[in-house]
């Protein structure tokens, strides 16, 4: 993976940033260590409902029912009418 000094990103992010599109990964640093990784965003990707039937059958996390009261009253569903 390329080593993109902070001053080479200042000074060509769109040559830094046309390479991370093409599909390079870019390690950026700052006085000589890591800070970020810069590369392209991946595709989306279909997923098979067959594969997220196991994620349904999970129980809600033990938790959720206290974490959902933290919010109080004004909690909504926005998908609802």
């Amino acid at each position: 993976m390329a080593m993109i000094p902070q001053k080479e990103l200042r000074n060509n992010i769109g040559e830094v940033l046309r390479r991370a599109q093409s599909g390079e990964q870019l390690t950026i640093t700052v006085s000589g260590r890591p800070v970020a990784q810069l590369g392209p965003i991946r595709s989306r990707q279909w997923v098979d409902t067959g594969e997220l039937r196991a994620l349904w059958e999970l129980p809600a996390d033990e938790t959720l029912e206290r974490d959902l009261e933290r919010f109080g009253t004004d909690l909504r569903d926005p998908w609802s009418a």
